[in-house]
């Protein structure tokens, strides 16, 4: 017979279940000392993303082996599902600024956290376009965003609202009700991200993420349809904020988690 009284015992049992249900690696929010790893984890996963979204048109001009459009719009896809699996819990694996905007407009990050995030994720973004530059020179306009000669500025400022209208309304929606998705929310977003690059890409780049198009067009100078990069991805996640708002109402405790990193 248990020497625990049931009250006590019901208590133990609720701990275990709670500590069973904690990720691995699980960051504590009051934890300040952990603040730091947040704002490397945001820098890190920025850069990563970068490298490997600007990398197909650098490595094809260096090396004159062609990749395929669908190899070089399916392989950020795969990146952000990896990492989201790796870093998620740690800083909510944002790494576009204007997804932690969307988030802090639906109330499930803190205003004050955004400007940090938004700096290491532009410093992580400039960092790869400063790599590519420097293993492979100037060539291939490192990758950089740019819109389609034949389309036109217009139609691929539109095209990036859209864009990051539908990825930033699959994130918001993912992170709504995690116990309903949970980490298959890696696979929605990463889905989402090679989906747009795979019927886009060839109209303005399928960027989605100022970030990932400010690193390489400073480390190239192919600064001058750097706008439609920062306009559009504002725009459509504005776009997708009141679109969570109309389909599931005030934001939810597991949507301010899954933004923080809890």
């Amino acid at each position: 017979m248990s020497s625990a009284s049931p009250p006590q015992a019901q208590r133990q049992q609720q701990q275990q279940s709670h500590r069973s249900n904690q990720a691995n690696f699980y960051t504590d929010p009051s934890d300040l000392s952990a603040w730091w790893r947040r704002l490397f984890c945001e820098l890190l996963g920025t850069f990563l993303l970068t490298l490997v979204a600007a990398g197909p048109d650098t490595i094809s001009a260096a090396t004159h082996e062609t990749i395929s459009q669908p190899a070089a719009v399916v392989a950020p896809g795969l990146l952000v599902m990896a990492l989201i699996y790796t870093m998620g819990d740690v800083s909510g694996a944002h790494f576009n600024p204007v997804v932690t905007l969307a988030f802090a407009i639906r109330d499930d990050f803190s205003w004050r956290r955004v400007p940090f995030y938004i700096s290491v994720q532009f410093l992580g973004a400039i960092a790869a376009g400063v790599l590519l530059r420097a293993l492979f020179g100037d060539v291939g306009h490192l990758g950089a965003s740019r819109p389609s000669a034949t389309t036109g500025p217009i139609a691929a400022l539109v095209m990036e609202i859209v864009l990051t209208m539908l990825l930033v309304t699959v994130i918001l929606g993912t992170a709504h009700d995690t116990r309903l998705v949970g980490h298959n929310a890696a696979l929605a977003v990463g889905g989402t991200i090679a989906l747009a690059g795979l019927f886009a890409s060839p109209v303005s780049g399928a960027s989605m993420n100022p970030a990932r198009s400010l690193g390489p067009a400073l480390a190239s100078g192919q600064l001058g349809s750097l706008w439609i990069y920062f306009v559009g991805p504002i725009l459509g996640a504005l776009i997708a904020a009141a679109i969570a708002w109309a389909l599931h109402g005030p934001t939810t405790p597991e949507a301010k988690k899954a933004a923080s990193g809890q």
